[in-house]
């Protein structure tokens, strides 16, 4: 862990220098509402959402929220969540009843996982506009059939493609932290937090270089978040580092009005999913790779 953080560190000092300062859209989502990953032990989802909605409002951020259904009957209780999230003026989509990975044994299932979201979405949203899909896992199926067929499935219930194009892993602190939490280890957790810290900062200088490459512009990014309890405790100061950075914070229907998510917007036929790597590889250049993650399992076993 301190060697992978500090070659993290030493890689970031050397970013500010290779792009200029400026002013740069991200619009903010949140993935697994109400309940997501592990709760270290007194700490509750609703004080979970109140901490990230808190920041929120601090930062003057707009955010758009995706919905499992399924939480709501797991964890009694947890519905209040997605009262608290309404209530602070933030939108609901959809991201599966039981956030189902899209593959060609669950084509079905998954099309029956989507329906079965709706009327909750439809209770908590009234009027307002809560037809934009988030695929659980990122996952669009192995193969362009399962692929085009849900494409068509979801154009046709009226959806958009909530895309990402900015990740830096948040989702794999949570379980971890939680494990520190429970056994007092103040040092593992600052240790955290400062990986998570740099992780964000590495994740958008690397991808706007690569959009910078790739248009000779910065795109507005769609930025996966989680709600998580770790995500809770940073959320402040990640807020902050992406204000320091020159970012300006934007809701999901001004980003993804950019030209690059047309084909998401409209759902139109596409070879792979949409992704600034995936447009990178289709030109014959390398993207850079993400730090790895995979040692957080085993921190605080």
């Amino acid at each position: 862990m301190r060697l992978a953080l500090a070659a993290v560190l030493a890689a970031l000092c050397a970013l500010p220098a290779a792009l200029p300062a400026r002013a740069q859209e991200i619009a903010l989502t949140f993935d697994d509402l109400p309940a997501h990953s592990a709760l270290p032990k007194g700490e509750t989802r609703v004080g979970v959402a109140r901490a990230i909605l808190k920041a929120l409002r601090k930062a003057e951020a707009p955010a758009f929220g995706f919905v499992n259904g399924v939480q709501t009957e797991r964890e009694p209780g947890s519905d209040r969540v997605l009262t608290l999230w309404r209530a602070a003026g933030h939108p609901l989509g959809n991201h599966t009843w039981s956030h189902l990975r899209l593959t060609a044994d669950s084509a079905d299932a998954f099309e029956a996982d989507v329906l079965e979201n709706e009327p909750l979405l439809e209770a908590r949203m009234g009027q307002a506009d809560w037809r934009w899909f988030r695929y659980p896992y990122l996952a669009e199926g192995e193969t362009p059939a399962v692929r085009d067929r849900a494409r068509a499935f979801l154009k046709g219930r009226g959806y958009r493609i909530a895309s990402v194009t900015l990740d830096f892993a948040d989702w794999a602190y949570n379980e971890p932290y939680a494990r520190c939490r429970d056994k007092g280890d103040e040092a593992a957790i600052a240790a955290l937090e400062a990986r998570y810290l740099a992780s964000a900062v590495e994740s958008l200088e690397r991808t706007r270089a690569l959009s910078q490459r790739l248009y000779g512009r910065d795109i507005p990014y769609v930025l996966l978040m989680h709600l998580g309890a770790f995500d809770a405790r940073m959320a402040p100061r990640l807020l902050a580092l992406y204000r320091s950075k020159g970012v300006r914070f934007v809701n999901l229907a001004d980003a993804e009005a950019d030209p690059f998510y047309r084909s998401d917007v409209e759902i139109t036929p596409t070879s792979e999913p949409l992704t600034l790597e995936a447009e990178a590889r289709r030109r014959g250049i390398a993207p850079a790779p993400a730090p790895p993650i995979a040692d957080l399992a085993a921190l605080c076993r």
